[in-house]
């Protein structure tokens, strides 16, 4: 089977625009747009992350205003910011707003690393693990060097501060400090540059508290959820929508309406022809998000620390509901075997409502049961469809 390789999207689309930050509590900029709401159905999780390593920390770090769990992973929806910084006692209100899953306070500024502006969020590495896409959350390396004290950077600002990894940099704020660079990750919060440990953003004199991040549970109305934080925050704070995915994601992505005749050659000709044959309507680019996100089409399949096996990380006790012997394949259905295992999510999705735009949604949410991996695998299926138009 021929590999087919597509660069990763962060969690949220390239569409969200930049923050801009500041140590008085500039405005926070990012496009509004609306959260597609879930089907019903119970969940059955596949994620290929040890729960464990996205453990928040309790209390002031993150916490739970919907009942979620410290321990799940979390997608930073809307952000709030108020000149001098956010008090803990608007973060507990915040928190107990009806479809708040979670908060997390985090510190801020920009500031100059290696002679260059940039915008740094000053984070507990426990708890700003979990808010932040699979790859990175599940990176020990990152957090890691971020509990050291080293600056954690997405790429392109890395490329914009032409920083190489292991090597120190003067990074100027309150201070001028020799800051070395642990490498670069994807972040979930559009326009923050880099990320430092709270102790080196202490010493770097960024703003306390300079924002609350906010996680909603699936199908809550952002609109509506940015009115009830703005009344928290007053008329000085600034409440911005940081999810750039619409319903039209999920409406516009292809359909393969007819089973290829010959047998599947690559990897996107599997994704077509389990999406055409084994669930009408099913955006192909769904199942291609998914291989992708899961084991990276087949690189890495586990088993997970969870116990999620093959190239689309299936439970065995899933496996046993929903494995498919696919096309020209040999009984019994194997969970390594991407032609087994392929038409197998596809029927699972179906079954969820992945066959309509209504509720592809839904049919995410259901093959692993967390928010920030609907927005992740739409992201996704968004660039495939893109790059294969």
């Amino acid at each position: 089977m021929l590999s087919f390789a597509l660069r990763r999207v962060a969690l949220v689309a390239a569409a969200a625009t930049a923050m801009a930050f500041g140590v008085a509590g500039a405005a926070v900029q990012a496009a509004d747009a609306a959260v597609a709401a879930p089907a019903g159905g119970p969940p059955s999780s596949h994620v290929s992350l040890d729960p464990a390593s996205a453990t928040a920390s309790p209390g002031s770090s993150a916490s739970s205003g919907s009942g979620g769990a410290a321990s799940q992973p979390f997608v930073p929806d809307l952000i709030a910011a108020i000149p001098g910084g956010i008090t803990s006692a608007q973060v507990a209100k915040i928190g107990k707003l009806a479809g708040v899953v979670a908060v997390l306070p985090v510190d801020g500024g920009r500031i100059t690393v290696n002679g260059k502006s940039a915008d740094v969020l000053g984070v507990s590495p426990q708890a700003f693990r979990s808010w932040t896409p699979l790859a990175t959350a599940a990176s020990a390396t990152v957090w890691s060097d971020l509990s050291r004290g080293q600056l954690i950077s997405t790429d392109t600002a890395a490329r914009k501060l032409h920083l190489t990894t292991g090597k120190s940099y003067p990074v100027s704020a309150a201070v001028l400090e020799q800051v070395r660079f642990g490498g670069s990750a994807a972040l979930s919060v559009p326009g923050a540059d880099a990320i430092v440990n709270l102790t080196r953003s202490e010493q770097l004199g960024l703003a306390k508290n300079f924002a609350v991040l906010i996680s909603a549970t699936l199908g809550t109305d952002l609109g509506t959820l940015i009115t009830r934080v703005q009344s928290v925050v007053g008329k000085r704070g600034q409440v911005k929508n940081l999810v750039s995915y619409t319903l039209d994601t999920t409406g516009q992505q292809p359909v393969e309406p007819n089973a290829p005749a010959s047998a599947p050659a690559n990897w996107i000709d599997l994704f077509k022809a389990s999406a055409a044959q084994y669930c009408p309507g099913l955006p192909w680019t769904v199942l291609a998000a998914i291989g992708e996100i899961e084991s990276g089409d087949g690189a890495n399949e586990g088993p997970s620390s969870a116990g999620a096996e093959g190239p689309m990380q299936f439970l065995p006790s899933t496996w046993a509901i929903w494995g498919t012997v696919g096309p020209g394949q040999s009984p019994p259905a194997n969970i390594w075997n991407a032609f087994d295992a392929v038409p197998s999510a596809a029927r699972l999705l179906c079954a969820s409502g992945g066959g309509n735009p209504a509720t592809l949604a839904g049919a995410i949410f259901t093959y692993n049961h967390a928010t920030w991996y609907v927005n992740e695998v739409l992201a996704l299926a968004s660039e495939y469809a893109k790059n294969n138009a």
